[in-house]
């Protein structure tokens, strides 16, 4: 049975600590009947890309997951993966961080639109 838009209710979210504490407080944060957590911590010099790239699949790859949510400096470690993400759900947004300001020129999906409208 294909599994609708209605069954996505959540946001996943990989980013650095200050952004996760901010959107846990928001009540963003869950963690299924499998243990698994619907967000990624990443430590500065102490998370590996390839642990940010497994979170990155596996959140992409879930059923109930309707937002993806990721810092944009983050993003930028495993820019080749984003990129290469072209579904619709889960929806893939980049976001700033505390210490990272967003930069429009990096954004994936926004390179998309602008490719889209011949900008």
């Amino acid at each position: 049975m294909a599994t609708s838009f209605k069954d996505r209710n959540l946001i996943a979210v990989i980013g650095d600590e200050d952004s996760i504490t901010g959107l846990l407080l928001a009540g963003v944060g869950h963690i299924n009947e499998h243990q698994k957590k619907n967000f990624l911590v990443v430590e500065e010099g102490k998370t590996q890309v390839s642990e940010i790239e497994s979170a990155f699949e596996e959140f992409t790859q879930r059923k109930d997951v309707a937002i993806l949510l990721i810092n944009q400096h983050i993003a930028e470690k495993i820019r080749p993966t984003v990129d290469k993400y072209q579904q619709a759900f889960p929806a893939l947004l980049e976001i700033p961080s505390k210490d990272h300001p967003y930069d429009p020129s990096k954004d994936s999906v926004l390179k998309r639109v602008q490719k889209l409208f011949g900008d």
